[in-house]
């Protein structure tokens, strides 16, 4: 989802609350001390901030790094297509694993685990790139590197909570998503540089040395003692069934998660497959670019701004302003020309970060800690699993009723479906506290 990018653990699974508020959680982290309105305060939040920034700096070079790597070695888009697949279906398929393993042991170790896999394992891709080995070897490297992300996500989602506790969780959110946003921005262009001047291979060294460095920062980091999450005798299947009757039960959480199954599909099939397609006859490459980094802005804007603000019932304007998320889309079906292509995607790079923002901050309150990567894992692999769904059916749909048709409803199906959670009265009323300290 896109918040996806939490506290003394509960007993049972509480029972479906549609028509009360969820319940707070009382926070560990608050009980060892932790700075709850300043998490940079925090030595273990630093070591984190530091750890994953390194960790998105190289990850958003990777992909711009390994196609330019695999065309270099192959000159094939079928080869480029089949190693990045090898990658992504791997990830989604761990995901709920992921989120079993993140409440059952230590996240920060699951942390630095994972990013010492990853970086090997993007150091062994580095190695068949640089020395043109057949490109078949890169496929279990992918794959590998894809398993590893899809443990890596869970535990990041819930770890947050055993960092910062009250306001400082918003805030802690939002330091993460400026430098996420800030990497998006200048990520890219650092990786074609290195691409162009060097070769791909050595830009996805680069990647592996960020994994390892990340590695080392969060091995630093000093996680307070926290109380066991797991039932005694609960088997990992057990565990991975009680995150499922959480998930399942909560519809707060359950209409979020399907709403952007139903946007990320419309969303991904004509912004990432049509929006190229049209921008080649309307505004071309360069205007198409514009329009990219404009929604970087926006996000990044959004991101530095929610470190400051908080909204008390946060649920309602994130849901609606998000409708204007799906803007792009009809404008980009209406030939709209770049200057207000530009305009409405800065806009939507805002509403989706102001979304991300509130529904991590929302997750990491209400969630009970020892369920958070279990949840989370279930908030993101429904609403990835359409993706491939409707990045493979935008064609065949465009070819039968056209380009500018399907990009136009699909805008208004992706407002509608943002739309639909706000019928849940408990979501209406989740609340923040803007007066922790």
């Amino acid at each position: 989802m896109l918040a996806r990018w939490p506290l003394v653990p509960a007993t049972d699974v509480p029972e479906n609350r549609d028509r009360e508020p969820p319940e707070r959680d009382a926070s560990p982290a608050s009980s060892t001390g932790l700075a709850s309105g300043r998490p940079l305060r925090s030595a273990a939040f630093r070591w984190f901030l530091a750890g994953q920034s390194i960790s998105m700096a190289g990850s958003v070079m990777a992909p711009v790094a390994l196609a330019f790597g695999v065309l270099e070695v192959t000159g094939s888009a079928a080869w480029l297509s089949a190693v990045t697949t090898a990658a992504l279906v791997p990830m989604v398929a761990t995901l709920l694993l992921g989120g079993g393993v993140a409440d059952r042991y230590r996240r920060d170790t699951v942390l630095c685990l994972t990013s010492l896999g990853a970086g090997i394992t993007q150091a062994g891709v580095a190695f068949l790139l640089l020395t043109h080995q057949p490109p078949a070897f890169l496929l279990p490297l992918a794959a590998l590197n894809g398993v590893f992300q899809g443990l890596t996500k869970p535990a990041l989602r819930g770890i947050v909570s055993n960092l910062a506790a009250g306001r400082g969780l918003q805030q802690a959110s939002s330091l993460l998503a400026s430098v996420r946003n800030a990497t998006r921005i200048i990520g890219p262009t650092t990786a074609g540089l290195l691409t162009a001047s060097v070769g791909g291979g050595w830009a996805i060294a680069a990647d592996a040395a960020s994994f390892l460095l990340a590695a080392a920062f969060f091995a630093r980091m000093s996680l307070p003692d926290l109380p066991s999450r797991t039932e005694a005798g609960l088997t990992m299947v057990g565990e991975l069934r009680e995150g499922w009757s959480y998930f399942s039960s909560q519809p707060w959480i359950w209409t979020v998660t399907s709403a952007f199954a139903v946007f990320n599909a419309v969303n991904m099939g004509v912004w990432q497959i049509l929006g190229p397609v049209i921008a080649n006859d309307t505004i071309g490459a360069e205007g198409w670019g514009l329009v990219l980094s404009a929604r970087g802005v926006g996000a990044l804007l959004a991101s530095v701004v929610m470190v400051k603000l908080t909204v008390r019932r946060p649920m309602v304007p994130a849901l609606s302003l998000m409708t204007l998320g799906a803007v792009p889309l009809i404008l980009l079906g209406a030939g709209a020309n770049t200057f207000w292509l530009a305009a409405v995607a800065f806009v939507a790079g805002v509403v989706s970060e102001f979304f991300t923002v509130v529904w991590e901050t929302v997750h990491n309150t209400y969630v009970p800690e020892r369920l958070l990567s279990r949840v989370g894992a279930h908030d993101e692999f429904w609403s990835f699993v359409p993706i491939p769904v409707g990045q493979l059916s935008t064609p065949f749909l465009a070819a039968a009723f056209g380009t500018a048709a399907v990009a136009v409803t699909g805008g208004g199906v992706a407002a509608v479906a943002m739309l639909v959670p706000l019928l849940v009265p408990s979501l209406r009323r989740i609340e923040i506290n803007r007066n922790d300290d």
